[in-house]
């Protein structure tokens, strides 16, 4: 049997200390509750993804808990603009005090569209929280002809 030495290496980590623990959970908490950051104060685009067929493009936008009035959805000089805007607001009063609260999201994304595109059959659905807009395509249109050499 060998007997080989090992190197230890002490490496000293930089540790951030936090006199309060438990106060900081407290506060944390608090505003998770009470203020409802989680849900509502995010500000977020929507994520996209879109799908190339033989015959048509699919942009598809996750936006859960909206409602289709909720969208608006433009089309000028081929570039498609899906935009929406919430407002809700809040208040309740009890005998010694009132809360008001307001909420605001606002988003707007636009796409360029591609000649390939027929934008007067453009439609769109929304359903479990995915608005889908189907872009068909143009049906090329071949010249061909056979030119005479005179």
């Amino acid at each position: 049997m060998f007997n080989k030495k090992i190197k230890e290496d002490k490496v000293m980590a930089l540790v951030r200390f936090n006199q309060y623990p438990a106060l900081t959970d407290l506060f944390e908490s608090l505003e998770k509750n009470f203020f409802n950051t989680e849900e509502k104060f995010e500000g977020t685009v929507p994520a996209v993804n879109i799908k190339e067929d033989n015959d048509k493009y699919v942009l598809e936008m996750a936006a859960p808990g909206m409602k289709k009035a909720d969208f608006h959805i433009n089309l000028e000089k081929d570039v498609l603009t899906i935009s929406s805007e919430q407002k809700e607001e809040k208040e309740e009063k009890k005998d010694n005090f009132a809360r008001r609260e307001f909420y605001y999201n606002t988003f707007s994304r636009s796409f360029s569209l591609p000649e390939t595109v027929d934008v007067e059959n453009i439609k769109a659905d929304y359903k479990n929280g995915i608005l889908s807009v189907v872009l068909p395509k143009k049906e090329e249109t071949k010249v061909t002809r056979e030119i005479k050499i005179s």
